[in-house]
């Protein structure tokens, strides 16, 4: 007798979570949080310390800048969450 094949459901498609505005004492910024895709390793600028390639972590960068403008490219910062959210 053969073997019925059973339907098995497509994986979910991977999306971007949403980013989310939050306010620091040094403005408001536009932060979005990784889920561990990188293929490089960044630096954090809260602890000086590396965000190793497939970590998760948070990119933030200042709301008045566009998103895909020169000047958010260049402010976009990678935070480990943690340090992110000891951030005054």
């Amino acid at each position: 007798m053969p073997r019925r094949r059973v339907a098995r459901p497509a994986p979910a498609p991977l999306r971007s979570p949403p980013e989310q505005h939050e306010h620091k004492a040094d403005g408001e910024w536009v932060v979005r949080t990784t889920r561990g895709s990188s293929t490089k390793d960044y630096r954090c600028p809260g602890c000086a310390q590396l965000i190793a390639r497939g970590r998760a972590h948070v990119v933030a960068w200042p709301v008045e800048k566009a998103l895909l403008s020169e000047a958010a490219i260049d402010d976009r910062r990678h935070w480990h969450t943690a340090c992110w959210a000891r951030k005054h």
